[in-house]
């Protein structure tokens, strides 16, 4: 999976991104109660361990 294919997954769950600090992106749910925090990197593909990282944080499969 690509970092711009996770960013559209978490966007298409109701997650939307309230910060930005140079590749570091914070996104946000409500009713979620923590910040998932994704370092994008565009067409790249994310590391295996990462993308499950962020999916379990999120609370998506």
């Amino acid at each position: 999976m690509k970092f711009t294919e996770l960013v559209r997954l978490l966007e298409q769950n109701g997650f939307r991104l309230i910060k930005e600090k140079g590749s570091i992106r914070y996104y946000v749910k409500t009713g979620h109660p923590r910040l998932i925090r994704v370092d994008f990197h565009g067409a790249k593909e994310v590391p295996t361990g990462t993308c499950h990282a962020i999916l379990k944080a999120a609370g998506l499969k």
